[in-house]
């Protein structure tokens, strides 16, 4: 099932299911559901929806606009570490980002004045759907909704600046997600998934889910030994080597390019960029 949040002319957005296979959308506000966090919290599935539209009648936002949080890891992969100058963690390195940095599929990526050196990052996501606090890595499965797709935008002169990353990740916009949540069930193994990022057509980023440090169920048991994990937390899993930062000469985003980002299974999510 791939859970969305899409709109139509003159209409509220509100929690959809999208099938590809007809290009349709299950509307599920007429189950009393107000948003994709609502269902998530319920743990209900496709079987309430009433009511058909097809994809090109309606407009896609972020699936879950308004996440309890959304925790960042930094340095995950091997390689990225290494391109980045750093260690490679023996603890998971977590930020924040903030709900108001969040953009749909389409919306553009607003570079700030206040920065020169804006990033992009790939990044494979899962959503919190039994939330649990001190939960065993063996229990995993029982506390993963589903996947999507993060652009984990960064002002890397801003992050940079300070010992603490999550300002530099907070920008408005900074957060494009989707285009939809897929549901666990239809991702049997969520760590041999390819990821990769394209700028304009040429892709910067090519890697493996199975290349992470830390997996699915080593983050779920550092966070929830933490803070109990909520319905509807994301957790993003940190990006493969090719980003900006690493590079020589370094590359940064510039007004004008699109990205896209293709995780297999979840589909690819494409936003343009812009100057402030």
């Amino acid at each position: 099932m791939k859970l969305i949040s899409f709109s139509t002319a003159n209409t509220p957005v509100r929690p959809g299911i999208l099938f590809d296979d007809t290009r349709t959308v299950l509307d599920l506000s007429p189950n009393g559901f107000k948003s994709t966090l609502e269902v998530i919290a319920s743990g209900t599935g496709s079987t309430l929806a009433t009511s058909r539209l097809t994809l090109d009648a309606v407009k896609l936002h972020a699936p879950l606009p308004n996440p309890p949080r959304i925790f960042a890891i930094g340095l995950n992969y091997r390689d990225h570490a290494k391109e980045s100058g750093m260690e490679i963690p023996t603890t998971p390195v977590v930020f924040f980002k903030l709900a108001t940095a969040i953009v749909g599929p389409g919306d553009a990526i607003v570079l700030p004045k206040n920065s020169t050196q804006p990033d992009y990052e790939a990044e494979f996501a899962f959503v919190i759907g039994k939330g649990g606090f001190r939960i065993p890595a063996s229990a995993w499965r029982e506390h993963v909704y589903g996947y999507t797709i993060v652009n984990d935008v960064s002002a890397r002169d801003v992050q940079f600046a300070s010992t603490q990353w999550s300002m530099s990740k907070c920008f408005p916009t900074f957060c494009p997600l989707g285009p939809a949540i897929v549901t666990a069930d239809e991702i049997p193994d969520p760590h041999n998934l390819q990821i990769s990022l394209s700028i304009d057509g040429e892709q910067l980023q090519n890697s493996n889910t199975r290349e992470l440090v830390f997996n699915i169920p080593a983050l779920i048991e550092y966070l929830s030994s933490i803070t109990p994990l909520l319905p509807g937390d994301i957790i993003s899993t940190g990006t493969p080597p090719g980003v900006g930062l690493g590079r020589n000469p370094k590359r940064w985003l510039k007004p004008g390019e699109t990205v896209t980002v293709t995780i297999e299974g979840l589909g690819s999510l494409t936003n343009p960029v812009v100057a402030e």
